[in-house]
């Protein structure tokens, strides 16, 4: 297990597991004078290692897991970066990215989304979001979206996931979020039992 989270830590760094220095995509000295971000995000493991990856390059980061941490952590003090899940515990990323445009418009915020949340995230563009990435994102897209200039849209992934990774990542979350039951999975999936049993049968594709 240490073993997957160490992974799991270089991936969303962007770097190596060596003792040698990270090559940054950009030089601290280029960020803004304000640095603050906030990353709301209810995938507690995830969320750790993106504040870890984010603090290394140079951002003053605070942290929370629901709608009502992240509306409290604007309100506190509203950041000139926000990084938001769309699915939290409580609620729709959305409140909070609605939240921050009231109370910075000028703020820089970023949404991930799963698959079959696209059409949701342009929502997200529309109430203040400057962009929107599909999870998993390392640290590396968050930085080059969050700095991008603002008629500008950040690069494309150098390895996005496949399509078929993609749809298995879906269908698994809908999976646990059911408690692994196949009959009401298939049936949130609009899909027949079987073809989700040989579904969930195979290895996740690359």
């Amino acid at each position: 297990m240490e073993a997957k989270n160490a992974a799991a830590d270089s991936h969303l760094a962007g770097g190596t597991m060596n003792n040698e220095p990270e090559d940054l995509s950009f030089r601290q000295d280029e960020l803004p004078e304000d640095r603050s971000l906030i990353i709301v995000d209810d995938d507690r493991a995830f969320a750790q290692r993106l504040v870890r990856a984010m603090e290394l390059r140079g951002f003053e980061v605070r942290g929370g897991h629901s709608v009502a941490e992240g509306v409290d952590l604007i309100r506190e003090r509203a950041p000139a970066f926000a990084v938001v899940d769309m699915r939290l515990e409580d609620g729709n990323g959305l409140d909070v990215i609605a939240e921050l445009s009231r109370a910075r418009p000028d703020a820089r915020a970023i949404v991930l989304t799963g698959y079959g949340n696209i059409a949701t995230a342009v929502t997200a563009v529309k109430l203040g979001a400057v962009d929107y990435l599909a999870k998993p994102a390392d640290a590396d897209d968050v930085t080059d979206a969050l700095l991008a200039p603002s008629d500008d849209k950040a690069p494309p992934p150098e390895n996005p996931m496949s399509a078929d990774r993609v749809r298995w990542e879906h269908i698994q979350r809908v999976y646990e979020l059911c408690n692994r039951n196949v009959s009401e999975t298939a049936r949130r999936l609009n899909m027949h039992r079987r073809t989700l049993q040989r579904i969930l049968a195979k290895r996740a594709p690359k």
